[in-house]
């Protein structure tokens, strides 16, 4: 019996460890993700200036400009390059 609870404990233990790594690679760009140099450059193109912040999150890069003279957060495609979400920052 005493076995039985160390395997599942252990078990459980190592389950847990592998939580937080697995969160890590959501902030990590893929192997095959186009460049923050070819986001700049299509954002660019959409009418963004003053960009920053460009980074991996969640499957997505997102990142920061001015267009239209606001603020806004934009999310891009990693593949294409399309930008997939724009909202007007107002923090």
């Amino acid at each position: 019996m005493r076995a039985i609870l160390t395997a599942t404990a252990m078990s459980m233990i190592l389950l847990a460890a592998a939580i937080p790594a697995r969160a890590d690679d959501d902030d990590r760009p893929g192997a095959d993700w186009i460049s923050k140099d070819q986001v700049q450059q299509k954002v660019e193109a959409a009418g963004y200036t003053n960009i920053s912040q460009i980074k991996a999150d969640d499957g997505h890069l997102e990142g920061k400009g001015v267009k239209n003279g606001q603020i806004t957060e934009f999310h891009v495609d990693p593949h294409s390059g399309a930008i997939t979400k724009e909202e007007v920052d107002n923090d």
